[in-house]
C-alpha cells in the first residue's frame, strides 16, 4: 500500500490526470482521424445519399422510438439521483426537464460534465439546490452510467469476445478475461454496499452510495438505456450481411465509450471511425448512412428540442419576474 501511495504521488507530481486526458484525448482523435480517411476516401456523397434515401421510413420511426425511450429512461438518471442524496420534494417533472435537457446539450457540446453540469445547476437552483447538491446529482447519475456500461460490456465482452475484438484486436481469451474481470469487480462493489451504509467524500461534500438493492436498480436503469440505444442504432445498420445485435451492441457502446473519452462533441468523428472500422463487413455508404441518420435522431433533434424548451423556459422566467416587479 505504501509503495502505491508512493507510485500515485510521483505519477501526480509528474504527470498528473490532467495531461494524461489531454494525451489520451489527442491520441484518440488522431487515432479516428487516421481511420475516418482511411474508410472515407473512396465514398462518395452521392453514394450515401442514395443509401440514405433507400432506408426505409418504418426503419427511421422504429430507431426514433428507441432514441426517444431512451432519452425517457435518461430522466430517471435525475430521478435517482435526487432521491439517493435525499431531495424527494424535487418533482418527477422538473427532474426530466433538467436529465433531458443537460444530456441533450452535454451529448453534443461535449465536456458533458461541465456543461451538463450548468444546466442541471440553472434549473435546480430555482428549488433550493446549491452548488454541492448539484454536484452529487452528477456524481450518482454518472455512477448509474459507469454501472450500466460495465454491466453491458462485462456481458459483452464474456459471453462474444469477438465483437470487441472487432475493435481493440485482441485475442478472445483476453477480451473474455477482461469483461470477467469487470463482472467480478462489479459483484465486489454491490456486495460492498449491500448492507453497510457507505459515505464518500469529505466534510460537506458527502454522499451516500446507494445500497446493495437500489444499485441493482441503478444497473438495470444503465442497462435499459444503453440497450434503446444500441437497438436505434441497431435498426439502422444493412440488412446485409447479417451481423447479431449482441455484435453490434457491443461495438456500438465501445464506440461510444471512445468518443465520450476523446471529449469531441457527441463523439464527433472517433464513434463514427470506430464504427466504421470495427463493422468492416458493411458496405461503407451504407453503413456511413445509417450513422448519418443516428445522429441526426439521437443528437440533432433533441439538441434542437432541448434549446428551444430552455429558451422558452428562460423566457417564462423572465416575463414572470417582470410581472412581479410590476405588481410590487
Amino acid at each position: 500500500m505504501n509503495f502505491l501511495r508512493a507510485f500515485g504521488r510521483f505519477f501526480e507530481q509528474k504527470i498528473g490526470l490532467h495531461r494524461l486526458g489531454v494525451a489520451l484525448s489527442v491520441l484518440i482523435i488522431a487515432v479516428a482521424a487516421v481511420v475516418l480517411y482511411r474508410k472515407l476516401h473512396t465514398i462518395s456523397v452521392s453514394d450515401v445519399l442514395k443509401a440514405m434515401a433507400a432506408v426505409e421510413y418504418r426503419d427511421v420511426a422504429i430507431s426514433a422510438l428507441f432514441v426517444a425511450l431512451g432519452y425517457f429512461t435518461l430522466t430517471f438518471y435525475d430521478l435517482f439521483a435526487l432521491r439517493t442524496i435525499g431531495r424527494k420534494d424535487v418533482p418527477y417533472r422538473v427532474a426530466a426537464l433538467a436529465g433531458f435537457t443537460s444530456y441533450s446539450v452535454g451529448h453534443n457540446v461535449g465536456a458533458s460534465v461541465f456543461t451538463g453540469g450548468a444546466v442541471r445547476y440553472r434549473i435546480y437552483s430555482g428549488w433550493g439546490l446549491d452548488a454541492v447538491e448539484v454536484a452529487k446529482i452528477c456524481f450518482v447519475a454518472g455512477l448509474t452510467f459507469w454501472l450500466g456500461n460495465i454491466t453491458v460490456l462485462g456481458f459483452g465482452f464474456a459471453y462474444h469476445p469477438e465483437a470487441a475484438g472487432a475493435i481493440d484486436h485482441f485475442p478472445d481469451w483476453l477480451n473474455r478475461t477482461l469483461g470477467i474481470t469487470a463482472l467480478l469487480v462489479l459483484a465486489g462493489y454491490v456486495a460492498w454496499v449491500w448492507r453497510t451504509p457507505r459515505i464518500i467524500g469529505r466534510q460537506n461534500w458527502q454522499v451516500q452510495l446507494p445500497n446493495g438493492p437500489l444499485t441493482l436498480l441503478q444497473i438495470v436503469i444503465g442497462i435499459v438505456d444503453l440497450g434503446c440505444c444500441a437497438l436505434a442504432m441497431y435498426v439502422l445498420v444493412p440488412n446485409t450481411p447479417h451481423v447479431e445485435f449482441v455484435d453490434v451492441a457491443v461495438i456500438f457502446i465501445t464506440a461510444t465509450l471512445l468518443g465520450f473519452a476523446s471529449h469531441s462533441p457527441g463523439g464527433l468523428g472517433v464513434f463514427d471511425g470506430a464504427m466504421l472500422w470495427a463493422l468492416w463487413q458493411y458496405d461503407g455508404a451504407e453503413l456511413l448512412a445509417g450513422l448519418l441518420i443516428f445522429r441526426l435522431l439521437y443528437y440533432i433533434l433533441p439538441f434542437t428540442l432541448a434549446l428551444m424548451t430552455l429558451g422558452i423556459r428562460e423566457m417564462y422566467l423572465h416575463m414572470a419576474g417582470r410581472r412581479n416587479v410590476g405588481d410590487r
